[in-house]
């Protein structure tokens, strides 16, 4: 396994290019399942998650071309595909539950291993089962295995979820496309990546409008042939921010929309950054004193990300004072706390709730990462410790940043990767 050789501290200039969002492309590229006619996604980011869906949609039978760079599928199902995605490729990854819904819809049957991903919560597929079920799925769990089929063509409905859940909200969305008559989604998750999902399936011939967090689609028999363009990725750009806040950085940032991430940029204006914005650009620079914040807590969208919470604890052990973080979205996202510890970081945790004394004076050490986002913090604290620090394990960054340490490279981060 890979690790990361860090030297500390740096204080990082110039300008990072934000990749496309692998929140977004994932539910795309799943979608592109309920085509029979040629599909062009431009924008993705070169990151394995991303890598190992194409490998599962080539699996079930898609004829998939990349261009050399990686960032452009097209993607042509010109025979019916299979229905059958196994445990050794759907095991690293939650996002593969979302073939589950334009295969039911398009096929009339699924065999799909239950998915694996970060250990940072139950992550339940429930609310994708339920809200299946109600389009007109019925299904069994035999053997590590969803084994599921429908009587003819899913049947649009009403559903309202129990709570906001992004996964639920995409899967439903795409296999409501193709259902007989109108769905309604009530109490939808509304990240931008799904917005993204819409706008995709709309290019294609899709009827699928909003109004607030409620979702509706008219159900059509084909979708036609489309290009789309994935948005830059929200979380990217947000951990470049931190880090620029936290290591009294100068940096530009582009290739993104700052409009979706105004809650973070709120949040580190109050930590001091100065942040500027124009149309596609962020230009911040980190203060020479990182101010504290009493109280954060994560929301789904529009409120702080829980994909950010790691990140902002590291800004948080730097400012000057105490503060807690609450953690509403998962239940098991602190794992990253006992490794800043070995930093030098002091955190008490109970429950959900993070409690961090601030003037930490990070020293280099030897850390372990335990899922994607957990990892983005380590990087942030030991490019700001005093000393050489060594991340292990950073097959988990390498599934959601796209060659973060060349970016890093680039504005003066003294990172090098370590080949095993």
């Amino acid at each position: 396994m890979d690790k990361f050789s860090i030297e500390g501290p740096s204080r990082i200039r110039g300008e990072v290019e934000i990749s496309g969002s692998k929140n977004s492309s994932l539910p795309i590229l799943a979608a592109t399942l309920l085509f029979n006619k040629p599909v062009v996604i431009k924008n993705l980011p070169r990151v394995k998650d991303i890598n190992t869906m194409i490998n599962l949609l080539r699996s079930l039978g898609s004829k998939i071309i990349l261009s050399k760079d990686r960032r452009i599928a097209k993607i042509h199902n010109k025979t019916k595909l299979k229905t059958f995605a196994s445990y050794s490729l759907v095991k690293t990854m939650r996002g593969s539950i979302l073939v589950l819904g334009p295969l039911i819809s398009k096929y009339y049957k699924s065999k799909i291993s239950l998915p694996g991903g970060c250990l940072i919560g139950a992550r339940p597929i429930n609310y994708h089962l339920d809200s299946l079920k109600k389009l007109g799925m019925s299904y069994v769990l035999k053997d590590g295995y969803i084994i599921a089929k429908s009587k003819g063509k899913l049947k649009g409905t009403t559903i309202k979820f129990p709570k906001l859940t992004v996964g639920a909200t995409e899967n439903s969305i795409i296999a409501a496309c193709l259902a007989k008559g109108t769905t309604i989604l009530k109490n939808c998750a509304i990240e931008p990546e799904i917005k993204d999902l819409t706008n995709f399936l709309n290019s294609a011939g899709a009827k699928i409008s909003w109004i607030g967090r409620t979702c509706k689609i008219v159900g059509i028999n084909t979708l036609n042939p489309t290009e789309y363009s994935v948005m830059a990725d929200r979380i990217e750009a947000g951990t470049f921010c931190v880090a620029a806040t936290l290591a009294k950085g100068n940096l530009k940032i582009s290739n993104f929309d700052p409009k979706i991430i105004n809650t973070e940029m709120g949040l580190l204006k109050k930590f001091g950054a100065k942040i500027k914005v124009h149309k596609e650009k962020i230009f911040i620079k980190g203060p020479e004193k990182i101010r504290f914040i009493k109280k954060i807590k994560t929301k789904e969208y529009p409120g702080v990300a829980t994909d950010l919470q790691s990140q902002i604890m590291v800004l948080m052990c730097k400012a000057n004072g105490k503060g807690s973080i609450t953690e509403n979205i998962f239940e098991n996202r602190f794992m990253h706390v006992a490794e800043l510890r070995r930093l030098g970081a002091k955190i008490d945790v109970k429950n959900n709730q993070a409690h961090i004394y601030g003037n930490t004076k990070f020293i280099g050490a030897e850390l372990m990462s335990s899922d994607l986002r957990a990892s983005v913090s380590l990087v942030l604290a030991a490019m700001v410790s005093k000393g050489k620090s060594i991340i292990n394990r950073i097959y988990h960054l390498d599934r959601g940043y796209e060659n973060i340490e060349h970016k890093l490279k680039k504005i003066g981060v003294k990172i090098k990767r370590i080949k095993q």
